[in-house]
Order: structure tokens, then sequence, then C-alpha cells
């Protein structure tokens, strides 16, 4: 029987309705009166502004994929592989950033917990059973999945030193805040070296992510404010951008030949897919 555009119809339009609400949420800390990128919790850990930009990006690939769900191989992946959980992860992050914008941040720090783990079973899903098969696959699964599941994990921790940390405009640098936001940035660039070596050719949009965040990091905590802080995320940026060059070089090998290998070598488990 052939795919019909109608086939799993009620999930299409629950995509499409979540997709401009988790839209939605994120413009909303944009329009909003005050600007929560400028006037949100300073924590030792809060990067440059711009490192959000890449919701920007992740925004536009999922509104490719909206549309990428309405073709066959689409709706194999989309509809078939990751289906209810697109519109779960929709939902939770929609409030997740409603809380984190009204500056409920232990709430929020709750809910990026429930994000990251929605994104890591998308990502999990579609990197173990449906290893891509053509460029729509690439781009439009796994290339905005794999720069969420990063984000996401740079969010975690971002919240978790709103929801507990001290206010950086209003109390130094202790020992103990040092200890912690060095062990914080470790954790990123530790999580940026193990998605490039996650596969034969890396994980780069994810890693790619996890650095982008750090020497926002490594911008907005100047030296005046922390010395140690700020060197810190520098140097994490700098080792983190070392496994982004790992992950290029990888998707180098791929291009050249290594991708029918890889394929090959993941077809059972596409086939194995209950």
């Amino acid at each position: 029987m052939s795919d019909s555009w109608t086939d799993g119809i009620l999930l299409k339009i629950a995509n499409i309705i979540v997709y401009f609400l988790f839209l939605g949420s994120n413009v909303y800390t944009v329009a909003a009166p005050h600007d929560i990128y400028f006037t949100g919790r300073e924590t030792y850990i809060t990067p440059a502004p711009w490192a959000f930009l890449i919701w920007s990006l992740i925004h536009l690939l999922l509104l490719g994929t909206i549309i990428y769900q309405f073709t066959a191989p689409g709706k194999k992946v989309i509809i078939e592989g990751i289906s209810w959980r697109f519109p779960l992860l929709g939902i939770l992050n929609a409030i997740y950033v409603h809380l984190w914008a009204s500056q409920h941040y232990i709430l929020a720090f709750v809910f990026a917990l429930f994000v990251s783990s929605a994104v890591t079973h998308i990502y999990y899903i579609v990197k173990k059973f449906h290893a891509p098969a053509n460029a729509g696959d690439e781009v439009l699964v796994h290339l905005p999945f794999s720069l969420y599941h990063g984000w996401t994990t740079v969010l975690v921790i971002i919240t978790a030193f709103e929801a507990f940390g001290v206010n950086a405009l209003f109390e130094p640098a202790g020992v103990w805040t040092k200890v912690f936001v060095f062990l914080a940035l470790f954790f990123l660039e530790a999580t940026a070296t193990t998605y490039a070596f996650s596969s034969p050719e890396g994980d780069l949009p994810a890693s790619l992510a996890i650095t982008w965040s750090l020497f926002a990091i490594f911008a907005h905590q100047n030296v005046h404010r922390s010395g140690f802080i700020h060197w810190s995320a520098l140097a994490f940026a700098v080792l983190s951008a070392f496994w982004v060059f790992l992950g290029i070089f990888g998707m180098y090998k791929r291009f050249r030949g290594g991708s029918i290998i890889l394929d090959e070598e993941r077809a059972p488990l596409v086939g194995s897919e209950n």
C-alpha cells in the first residue's frame, strides 16, 4: 500500500500545533515587555545573550521537520519512530520557557530536566534506529535533534545555577561557587567529548551547541568579575572546539565514502525496529 499524506494525520496536526506553541513560547521571551535575556538572574555561569540565538536555528530546522513529516521517508522516522514524543517535548519545553521567563527558577529547573529527558529519548531513537537514508533525514531530523540535545544539556546547567546559585550582581564568587562552576564547565566539555566519540563520524551539531555556549559563558563572565571563571571557561571552550574539529574531520571522512559503510552497518538496526 502506498503512503498517503493523511496517514497519521492526527499526530501530524498535533505536531504542527505544538510546534507553533513551542515557537511562540520562545518568541514570548523576546517580545515580552522585559527582555529576559538581559534582565534575568545573573549567575557565574550565565552566558552572553547571543548564546540563545541557537533557538532560532533549532526553530528553523524543526519547521523543516514539520514539513518533512508529510513525505514517505519523513513519515517513517517522525510519525512511526519519534511518534507522540515530539508533541510531549513541545509542551514540556513551552512550560519550561514560561517558568524561566517568569523567573520561577526552581520549577524551571525541574522542567528543564523533563525537557532534557524527552529530548534524550528522541535523540536515542533517531540515532539508534533511524540512520540517515537521505539528505532530508540528515538535515531535518538528525541535525535539529542533535543541536537540541546538546543545547538542553547547557540549559539544565544554566537553570540549575539560576535556581540554586548566588546572584553574581550582589555576591562575589566564593570558593564553593568557583568549584561548582569549574565542575559544570568540565561537565559540559566532557559531554562535548562524548558527542565527538559517540559514533565513527562524531556528533558535530551537539558538540557545536556546547562549544558555542562555552564561548558565550567566557564572553559574559569577564575577568573583572572572576578571573578564575573567565579563563576556565575559555580553556574548556577551546578544548570543546577541538572536539568539534574532530567531528568535522569525521564528517569529511564520511562524505569521502564512509557513509556507505555506516549505512550497511546500521541497516540491521533499522530493520530490527518494532
